[in-house]
């Protein structure tokens, strides 16, 4: 049995960028842990990142992700790059079942294992079992509250995703890169 299902948000707003997770880990049909940390600060805090699947491949991705980071000089779109290329090419890594958002002050990426480096064309990224609602409640809230900070629209978006999404809990972590 893996472990698995979370929410992570990402969202840029009016200059400013947050990340937040749940803490939910589940295994087959029930909480395994409800206080999982899925978000983490790299680079002296430059860089922000959150994963999404496999505990263990995460990891091990956040592992190289971290290598790529200090290999480029903290440039976030190229380890992004770096890393997703390796990923896809590796026989072990293209293994690996996960999914990353990372941040700097500027930037906001989604890392596939597929070799997919995207940047979310509406300064929202998500992914994991809660990632369409988390989606689509900051997307309302940008449209509808742009009084709010990006830490408050991911802090409320997290919210309504665990009302809605059985894998996901109101356990909320939320960071903001220096």
């Amino acid at each position: 049995m893996k472990i698995r299902s979370t929410t992570v948000l990402g969202v840029r707003h009016n200059g400013q960028i947050a990340l937040g997770a749940d803490g939910q880990a589940t295994m087959d049909k029930h909480v395994a842990k409800s206080n999982v940390r899925k978000v983490r600060k790299l680079h002296d805090g430059k860089v922000v990142t959150g994963f999404a699947g496999s505990t263990a491949d995460a990891f091990m991705l956040l592992d190289k992700f971290e290598e790529k980071l200090g290999g480029y000089g903290g440039q976030l779109r190229r380890a992004a790059i770096e890393l997703a290329k390796e990923w896809r090419k590796d026989q072990y890594l293209r293994k690996l079942e996960a999914m990353m958002v990372v941040c700097d002050k500027d930037e906001l990426l989604i890392i596939a294992g597929t070799g997919d480096v995207l940047e979310p064309d509406s300064d929202v990224a998500a992914i994991g079992s809660g990632a369409m609602y988390a989606q689509a409640a900051a997307l309302a809230l940008k449209k509808h509250a742009p009084h709010l900070t990006a830490r408050q629209m991911v802090e409320e978006a997290l919210h309504i995703a665990a009302d809605i999404c059985i894998y996901t809990n109101h356990n909320l972590m939320i960071e903001e890169p220096v």
